[in-house]
């Protein structure tokens, strides 16, 4: 996969005088949400991903707070981005690695997965990555 195939999705919503609600829903996404996590309470100076997925395509929203996320493809092509608004996300695709790091206090990543949780997907070694056929 290629990195460019990464890329900033606008969440639509509305706002008024009452407050803001964005909406993810089938057509904002080129896969289907089989699974949903979030990562909160993250120290300073620590880092989160630190690995690839074989089959799985990601969708990274801030619900609050900012944070860093570099992405890498085998061809060694890097890319960083800053998510910071709850109305935008990252979109991941499969066989790029990622790395989720500068973390600002009280930050919440919310993560939109195309499929449950199965380790065998995980590619957790940035040498075995870049080497992965």
């Amino acid at each position: 996969m290629e990195i460019s195939n990464s890329k900033i999705i606008n969440i639509p919503g509305n706002e008024d005088v009452r407050g803001a609600l964005s909406f993810v829903q089938k057509d904002i996404l080129p896969f289907d949400v089989k699974r949903v996590y979030y990562i909160y309470n993250i120290p300073e100076n620590v880092t989160r991903g630190g690995h690839a997925h074989i089959e799985q395509n990601e969708f990274l929203i801030a619900l609050k707070g900012s944070f860093n996320v570099e992405i890498c493809d085998v061809h060694g092509n890097k890319k960083l981005f800053t998510l910071n608004k709850p109305n935008e996300g990252l979109l991941i695709p499969k066989m790029i690695w990622r790395e989720l790091t500068n973390f600002k206090a009280d930050s919440i990543c919310l993560v939109l997965a195309s499929n449950i949780y199965i380790e065998e997907d995980y590619i957790r070694d940035y040498d075995g990555f870049m080497n992965f056929k």
